[in-house]
Order: C-alpha cells, then sequence, then structure tokens
C-alpha cells in the first residue's frame, strides 16, 4: 500500500502543513509524507546498514504518535530518539 493510501486508511485524510513517516517492516527505510497546502511532497531515506529505532506497535495496532522536532531529527539520523531527555544529563552509576 502506497503512504498516501496508508495515511487516508489511518488519518481519514492527509492533513495540510502535516507530516507522516512511515518505516518498512526491517526500519532500514522511512518514507515522510508532508502535505503543503497544495499537494503532497514525498522523501525516503534508506540506510545501508542497520535499522532506524523506530516504534513498534502493540497488539497489532498502530497508534499514531506525535514527535518533537528534536526527536524527529534523531529518529531520521538513527539515535535512540525516545531517550533524549535522559541523554542530557550525565549521571553516576
Amino acid at each position: 500500500m502506497s503512504g498516501v493510501r496508508q495515511t487516508q486508511v489511518l488519518f481519514g485524510a492527509a492533513r495540510a502543513h502535516h507530516g507522516y513517516l512511515f518505516a518498512n517492516a526491517p526500519a532500514s527505510r522511512v518514507k515522510l509524507l508532508v502535505h503543503d497546502g497544495f499537494g503532497v511532497w514525498c522523501a525516503t531515506r534508506r540506510l545501508n546498514v542497520g535499522s532506524f529505532v523506530w516504534p513498534r506497535e502493540h497488539n497489532g495496532t498502530a497508534t499514531p504518535l506525535q514527535l518533537t522536532q528534536q526527536q524527529f531529527d534523531a529518529l531520521v539520523v538513527g539515535l535512540p530518539w525516545q531517550r533524549l531527555e535522559q541523554l542530557r544529563v550525565i549521571s553516576r552509576l
């Protein structure tokens, strides 16, 4: 299923000035769809080695997730975006 079709099925329609990020099953490729108010832009990124740190489905349902700009930036470069706040502090174990 194409990303545009997935967006329509999951959200009803692509909302203007919103982005929708999808990953393939092994999370080695992500696709970003952005509705700019006039049409839909598509950007993809593929990792040759490894995979993106991607949230997994719980109970077989895909729950929409909202990311901050910093979380998004970390996700697309392969950093642990879920732990950004923890990584800001140096602690003694």
